[in-house]
């Protein structure tokens, strides 16, 4: 056999080498690949459990983290009883069922559905006596009130309880901010609100009919309500939009705002300055006119 024959038949030199250990007795050369391939198999495995591991600390770090600084939601759980959604099924049987459909889906020429309008919607469609409507329109007209304040918040622990949604603020009581949140809560106003609402607040018409009503008889639980949920063509104002407080600003200075007198007299809705004076230029030119001409003919 050739010298190349050798070496095709076993590696490059024909024969596998041996190496004399320390005994003098000969030892193959040859890597053992049944027991390197479990050591590279076992430090894969390590590898990938420390990366899970940095995984879910990072995934742990970054919740912890949203859940301190998030701003907490701050819903009314005190009205979701057994009693009360018992209750309110009752009056929903009995006063929206034939509008709004047994599962809350809507009927079809009658009225919308209102799964996930939530407690907020309820409270203020329903407090501001929107609700029930007797024809379906593209707006509702604040009307006295069917249900007193109690029957109010069972039909919204009801609507709640079968399809969720915006909640009631958890403290009812206590939603105007102080004369020190004046500042933050005109700005808020002006940039949010102004646009429909009017800079005073006295309402506007808006496109297809609608209309943005003036606030002169929103309670507070009303106006938190109204940016909780978004009535008719009014956006929603969700917790991640317009904070807690930052509601509680808008509605004290609205409030403020309703309060306050006017020192120089009849404000004609606070229009503002350039509007009132010109009215008041037009009613005095014509009151001189008219003045002269009287002269006129007396003499």
């Amino acid at each position: 056999m050739t010298d190349e024959e050798h070496l095709d038949a076993d590696g490059d030199l024909g024969f596998a080498p041996a190496v004399v250990d320390d005994t003098g007795r000969g030892k193959d050369a040859r890597p053992k690949a049944a027991t390197a391939a479990p050591r590279r198999r076992r430090g894969g495995l390590r590898r990938r459990a420390s990366s899970l591991a940095v995984l879910i600390g990072a995934l742990t770090a970054v919740g912890g983290g949203y859940a301190m600084i998030a701003p907490s939601s701050g819903a009314d759980d005190s009205i979701m009883t057994s009693e009360n959604i018992e209750a309110g099924r009752q009056l929903f049987n009995n006063s929206c069922i034939t509008c709004h459909g047994a599962n809350l889906e809507g009927v079809p020429g009658r009225g919308p559905t209102i799964v996930g309008t939530g407690s907020a919607s309820v409270y203020f469609q329903v407090s501001t006596g929107r609700m029930p409507a007797p024809v379906q329109g593209a707006w509702e007209l604040r009307k006295i009130p069917k249900f007193n304040e109690q029957e109010t918040l069972q039909l919204a622990a009801f609507v709640q309880s079968v399809g969720g949604g915006p909640q009631l603020p958890a403290a009812t009581e206590n939603l105007r901010a102080g004369p020190e949140a004046l500042g933050e809560g005109g700005e808020l106003f002006r940039l949010n609100c102004a646009s429909c609402h009017g800079a005073a607040g006295k309402g506007a018409p808006l496109s297809a009919g609608k209309i943005a009503p003036d606030l002169n008889l929103s309670t507070d639980l009303q106006m938190y309500t109204a940016m909780q949920s978004g009535p008719e063509n009014m956006p929603v104002f969700a917790n991640n939009q317009i904070t807690p407080e930052q509601k509680r600003a808008i509605i004290g200075y609205v409030q403020a705002m309703k309060e306050s007198k006017d020192p120089g007299g009849a404000s004609l809705g606070r229009i503002g300055p350039v509007a009132e004076g010109l009215l008041i230029w037009t009613v005095g030119l014509g009151v001189l006119m008219v003045s002269i001409l009287w002269i006129g003919a007396r003499l």
